[in-house]
């Protein structure tokens, strides 16, 4: 079942003599369950991509369909909704709330759109993620690679069509690193979660099953891994 699916997505930037493209012709099918690295070298279309799959910018052309919904449709507040319910965002820095809980961070997209969470599902997500004694802790009281799990939970709190993670370990020591690539595995072995990995690190790519490969705004390789 496809999860997402571009067409002739492109993405000019500025005109005239100073028009970039950063993304020229990118067409891509991810299924369900997938686990999918995105790797490129600084200012190839990776970020731009990642930008696009979650409704925070609009491609030049072509159409971009996430859970049957084509994002071109949306407007600005159905785009916001769209991209709080059905994608989740794990960025480098953990933009959790300062002044709220764990649990109250996780919970923050539902709380967002006045819904009660499945008691069931949040256990097993913080559980999954080793943050269960934690819920009651300020993200201050916690190591970078435990507020990362944090991120990663609220990211996972609605269920969402596709999470995109974007340098998740960029901010990270080696042992928090591969801490953090774990608990995304997990996530997509035992919830079935829908995974891409944007990254420039070949090392953290390999842990994915499917690698694509940005230079320059176009898709130069797609490899399976399995």
């Amino acid at each position: 079942m496809n999860i997402l699916t571009c067409e002739g997505v492109r993405k000019v930037y500025g005109s005239g003599n100073n028009q970039v493209t950063a993304l020229d012709g990118i067409n891509l099918t991810v299924n369900k369950g997938e686990f999918v690295a995105i790797i490129g070298a600084s200012g190839s279309g990776k970020s731009t991509l990642l930008h696009i799959l979650g409704s925070v910018d609009r491609p030049t052309s072509g159409t971009v369909t996430i859970d049957g919904t084509d994002l071109s449709k949306l407007n600005p507040t159905q785009a916001a909704i769209f991209r709080r319910r059905k994608v989740g965002l794990v960025y480098q820095f953990y933009n959790l709330i300062p002044t709220l809980t764990v649990q109250k961070n996780i919970l923050m997209p539902l709380t967002l759109d006045k819904k009660k969470p499945n008691k069931e599902y949040f256990e097993k997500v913080v559980r999954s993620l080793g943050i269960s004694d934690k819920l009651e802790a300020l993200p201050s009281q916690l190591s970078g690679g435990q507020q990362q799990r944090v991120a990663i939970a609220r990211s996972l709190i609605y269920r969402p069509a596709l999470l995109l993670a974007d340098e998740p370990t960029g901010n990270l020591d080696q042992k928090n690193s591969k801490e953090i690539i774990d608990m995304l595995k997990l996530s997509n072995r035992n919830l079935d979660q829908t995974i891409l990995l944007i990254t420039h690190d070949e090392k953290v790519a390999l842990e994915a099953e499917r690698i694509i490969t940005i230079e320059d705004g176009h898709i130069i390789s797609d490899e399976w891994r399995r």
